[in-house]
């Protein structure tokens, strides 16, 4: 799978651009520019389009933030569920357990993530009274961070370590 997302024109573009040859070059950089790395950053921002395209039709149609928040949430944190699944964190498990064992931690730093979304969504639009598209955007960069790290460290770091005890290895 990796191979055959690896080929695909729009992401052969993104790794030919200079500044990826820049940062591939880089010590620092190269250490971050990793396949997991770069295809996270990219199902992000398709994740954050998922969640900004939600959010503004509700308003558009009279929803309060705080529904609108959360139906852009529920329907971002589903498409992130299955990108990050199948070609960020190339997880290949579709059994009952696999299922449980991922989507219980994915789904709780969701939760958590959703709360600082939320708190912070309803503090700089409807409290504030600050920018309100430019709050989106800052809030889902913040929301982006914290997801990244949960699922690396809490959701797909155990079912690369299943994976890798019964010698199903593969490397990103």
């Amino acid at each position: 799978m990796k191979e055959k997302v690896l080929q695909h024109p729009l992401i052969r573009w993104a790794v030919n651009l200079r500044i990826s040859r820049w940062a591939a070059s880089n010590p620092l950089l190269s250490r971050f520019c990793t396949y997991e790395v770069i295809s996270y950053l990219i199902c992000g921002v398709l994740t954050t389009l998922v969640d900004y395209v939600t959010y503004f039709v509700c308003k558009a149609i009279g929803i309060s933030t705080g529904i609108s928040t959360t139906v852009a949430w529920i329907l971002a944190v589903l498409f992130a569920y299955f990108v990050n699944k199948v070609f960020v964190f190339l997880s290949t498990d579709w059994s009952i357990e696999g299922l449980r064992r991922e989507l219980i931690p994915f789904f709780s730093c969701r939760i958590f993530s959703y709360v600082v979304n939320l708190v912070l969504m309803i503090l700089t639009v409807d409290l504030f009274c600050w920018n309100e598209p430019l709050m989106k955007i800052g809030c889902n960069v913040i929301v982006l961070i914290i997801n990244y790290f949960g699922s690396k460290l809490l959701v797909f770091r155990s079912a690369k370590s299943n994976s890798h005890a019964k010698g199903d290895s593969h490397e990103n």
